[in-house]
């Protein structure tokens, strides 16, 4: 049951936060079965193309007794891998379907850790929590970058990494507003101003930068930026997404871009 304080907390929200609430427990069904594969998998990989870790190298080469927190959690499948590799991980995500989900692969693999329903615009939590924030596809698409990342700088503690997976901006910038369309080989959106987007006749919203402006984002918020992987796939790569750059296309552009940031001790 929500409450009057919850009522006018949301009340008060930003409306990309609760169109993304509302599209992410409509579509939370369609992705419980890859939530479910994920969950499964021995070894992370990342990505719609799935690369492995061993291929890209993007957690840190310890992850046992880490505190880490996964922003915009989804099935929490990221932290389930960590978790099985010693981190304490805690979730957080918009959409109670989403975490539904989440719990119950949580019992029936035997592996719990906190979940909880929020907004990573807004974390729950202390000041300098947290060894590691990560996040695959999640707040660092759905949420406003101007709120998550000072939000994921405050709870974390000196030292601490910034690590997320998001859609490449070139393929953002080879991309018609239409969602189904694939990114072609010419630019059809504005870099300069590149922010809010909205695709036709989808209900969500995403959020995208370019590649300056990250970089001073995350500066002015305490981090140094490690590295900026860009995904390749294979050339015989496949995908169980639709509405994405072909495999062809990302041989040639990086159709998802990975930030790895350390906070300033």
């Amino acid at each position: 049951m929500t409450g009057p304080d919850e009522k006018a907390r949301r009340g008060r929200e930003a409306d990309h936060v609760r169109r993304n609430r509302d599209a992410w427990n409509d579509w939370a069904a369609e992705f419980a079965e890859s939530g479910a594969r994920d969950w499964a998998a021995a070894e992370p990989s990342w990505g719609v193309w799935a690369v492995p870790e061993a291929e890209l190298h993007v957690l840190p080469a310890r992850l046992d007794g880490l505190d880490v927190i996964e922003l915009g959690c989804g099935t929490a499948y990221v932290s389930a891998w960590l978790a099985r590799r010693g981190a304490r991980c805690v979730g957080i995500d918009l959409s109670a379907d989403q975490l539904a989900t989440a719990r119950r692969l949580q019992r029936e693999h035997g592996l719990e850790f906190p979940l909880h329903e929020g907004s990573a615009e807004h974390l729950p939590f202390s000041d300098e929590s947290f060894d590691l924030a990560i996040s695959e596809y999640g707040a660092c698409l759905w949420a406003d970058p101007h709120l998550w990342v000072p939000e994921a700088a405050r709870v974390l503690r000196p030292g601490g990494r910034l690590i997320f997976l998001t859609n490449g901006t070139i393929a953002m910038l080879c991309s018609p507003d239409d969602a189904d369309a694939q990114p072609g080989e010419r630019l059809v959106r504005d870099y300069f101003g590149l922010y809010r987007v909205e695709w036709v006749g989808e209900p969500s919203v995403e959020f995208h930068l370019g590649y300056g402006d990250w970089i001073r984002l995350l500066r002015a918020n305490g981090f140094e930026i490690e590295d900026l992987i860009e995904v390749r796939p294979a050339a015989d790569a496949t995908t169980r997404f639709e509405g994405i750059p072909t495999a062809k296309w990302s041989q040639h552009w990086p159709c998802e871009e990975i930030w790895k940031a350390r906070r300033r001790a």
